[in-house]
């Protein structure tokens, strides 16, 4: 196994979407949400990407429908395009669901940034 200095974003969301019990005190929606937000915030503060961009990719991912809501709602429409209601509480069936879709988006989004990130053109370093 890598060590975590040695994975990439992606390979890091994998293995927390292997076993979120690992990484929150229950595996539930909210708390992965929580999670990602809190990483998010460390990766801006110290000079990454965190997850940048990732309320738009969702808002794109639903033909622009829902760009006023927030990252996590986003999730929950894609994850039950049938309908949620926000009021309620996930039954542990639908925070598994909703866990499952919030990784595989997850993953698509950080594929799809590696791809951009890989064939972006590079800057030199600049020499003093």
């Amino acid at each position: 196994m890598k060590l975590l200095t040695e994975m990439s974003e992606r390979e890091f969301f994998a293995l927390v979407g292997r076993r979120p019990g690992m990484y929150v005190t229950k595996a539930a929606f909210e708390k992965m949400a929580a999670f990602l937000t809190g990483y998010d915030q460390h990766a801006l503060r110290h000079g990454g990407d965190g997850l940048a961009g990732r309320r738009e990719w969702l808002a794109a991912r639903r033909g622009g429908r829902g760009s006023n809501l927030i990252w996590p709602a986003l999730v929950l429409h894609l994850a039950f395009p049938d309908g949620w209601d926000p009021d309620r509480t996930l039954s542990p069936e639908e925070d598994e669901q909703a866990i499952k879709t919030l990784f595989g988006l997850l993953d698509e989004f950080a594929a799809e940034r590696e791809a951009a990130q890989a064939t972006a053109p590079r800057t030199p370093p600049v020499r003093s």
